[in-house]
């Protein structure tokens, strides 16, 4: 049965807000590669202790090495951490990504039985060269149309063989599909995310085409940290991104003063400040990748550890001029201002 009250039964709506979501790495031991649990669960509560909502089974969290027994474990784990810290409001998006169409309903599915509240999508590369616009279109139909939980379409040229959607497929798909609830632009393409906004922002378009849940309304997110205040202030909802795994309490603060800013120009100033903070850092970490990532975690909260091969860990000389960086520091120091913690 569906957790969000959409397509079934189910009591709770989970809203899918504006906001900064953080894709959560998977975490694994480390003779075994298997999951650890434990240090998923306290990451998840973690950054929702700081306002950042999860994204479960994402790139970040090396969906594609995850079977999907694991995939069901870390959604189970993954609300119930969120239950257990008191979060019991803040939805779960899960990747649901497959090699196929088949595959990618099938991941649908497994995700909403297991309590996942909203899925989000990436198409396969594998075969990117034969997938014309057409067949694209297509995929995200019938996927839209068969998953029993809301979908957001994951633009991600990088992980998808070069795959990257323009604005007008997005924003057909948006007003065909009305169990499609959002887009993650992590194509880094401003233009895109301003055009998209702008048609679904405005005031006649959700009355003409409204959400399969009527509590629902089109969600427009950046991949990346480094554009939050500008696509603020062109209508955007904020971004789901791996930085706010390290840094969520100053990420969620530049969003919650860029909205501020929109009606108050006097807040503006110190959502720029913090805002090259984080795309400073946003530029030199994301270098570093998922390795980096797991890195930056295990020195600061002991925690982190290596992915899953075929990916290798991060180099030492790397991971101690990673940390080491000015850019690295910064942000560090004022995430721990944010966060009330000295070390």
């Amino acid at each position: 049965m569906a957790a969000n009250g959409i397509n079934g039964a189910a009591s709770v709506h989970r809203p899918l807000k504006a906001g900064i979501y953080a894709p959560i790495p998977s975490f694994f031991l480390p003779e075994s590669e298997d999951l650890d649990i434990p240090s998923f669960e306290t990451h998840v509560a973690r950054v929702a202790a700081a306002g950042v909502g999860p994204v479960i089974c994402g790139s970040m969290g090396e969906a594609i090495h995850l079977s999907h027994a694991e995939r069901v474990k870390l959604i189970h784990a993954g609300r119930k951490a969120l239950d257990n810290a008191g979060f019991s409001d803040v939805p779960t998006i899960v990747g649901t990504g497959g090699a196929s169409t088949r595959e990618t309903i099938e991941l649908g599915n497994e995700a909403a039985a297991a309590g996942a509240d909203y899925a989000i999508v990436i198409a396969s590369g594998y075969f990117a060269g034969a997938l014309t616009r057409a067949a694209l279109k297509a995929f995200f139909v019938e996927v839209a149309q068969k998953c029993p939980i809301p979908v957001i379409i994951y633009n991600y040229p990088g992980a998808s063989g070069g795959i990257d959607l323009d604005s007008d497929l997005i924003v057909e798909l948006a007003a065909e599909c009305p169990n499609i609830i959002g887009v993650k632009l992590t194509c880094g393409n401003v233009g895109k995310l301003t055009r998209i906004a702008e048609t679904v922002t405005d005031a006649t378009w959700a009355p003409k085409y409204p959400r399969k849940n009527p509590l629902s309304h089109f969600v427009v997110l950046g991949g990346f940290t480094d554009f939050l205040v500008p696509s603020a202030f062109v209508n955007g909802h904020g971004a789901i991104t791996g930085l706010a795994n390290v840094a969520p309490y100053t990420i969620a603060k530049v969003h919650q003063l860029s909205e501020a800013a929109r009606k108050d120009l006097s807040f503006l100033p110190e959502a720029q400040r913090l805002q090259g903070v984080i795309a400073r850092a946003d530029y030199t970490i994301a270098k570093a990748s998922i390795s980096g990532t797991k890195f930056l975690l295990e020195k600061l909260h002991g925690y982190g550890g290596a992915p899953r091969k075929p990916l290798p860990p991060i180099d030492s000389a790397v991971a101690e001029a990673l940390w080491a960086h000015p850019h690295t520091q910064e942000l560090i120091t004022v995430e721990r201002k944010l966060s009330g913690k000295t070390a």
